[in-house]
């Protein structure tokens, strides 16, 4: 898990192990002992390592796939991948347990779909009209 998301990480930035060893106070064979998994680094360097991917200790430390796709590197900090879903013969979509716990969707409940040339995101209905809101009367007070 770690090991693999570091190597992935350093990758997707273009970084050597020796940049990376230099950013965050460390001889390079320290790093490529993590990287193949023979030690492991203490809470303080994983700090640091999710500080300079912008991610967090723990997407450091776990690992997702997607169907198709295979291993999905750690996401940014504040961002979530969920893994995907495929859309049945009548258009519906199974949201993945950990979104619909994570941001408290049930049954029954509307969301808006939006989307922009790279996809489809869903927003609850209350949290969008809500923004909706908020910028109408901010517009208007302008006015």
């Amino acid at each position: 898990m770690l090991k693999e998301n570091l190597a992935m990480l350093r990758r997707i930035h273009g970084y050597s192990q020796e940049e990376i060893a230099e950013r965050i106070g460390i001889s390079r064979q320290a790093y490529a002992k993590w990287e193949k998994g023979t030690t492991i680094p203490d809470v303080e360097k994983c700090g640091r390592l999710a500080q300079l991917y912008g991610t967090t200790v723990d997407s450091l430390l776990r690992t997702a796939a997607a169907e198709g796709v295979g291993m999905l590197p750690p996401p940014p900090k504040g961002k979530n991948i969920w893994g995907s879903v495929t859309i049945n013969d009548r258009g519906q979509i199974v949201i993945p347990k950990g979104a619909r716990d994570g941001f408290g969707l049930t049954g029954g409940q509307r969301l808006i779909v939006l989307s922009d040339e790279a996809g489809i995101a869903l927003i609850p209905a209350e949290a969008f009209e809500e923004t909706m809101k908020t910028a109408i009367e901010m517009m208007r007070s302008r006015e």
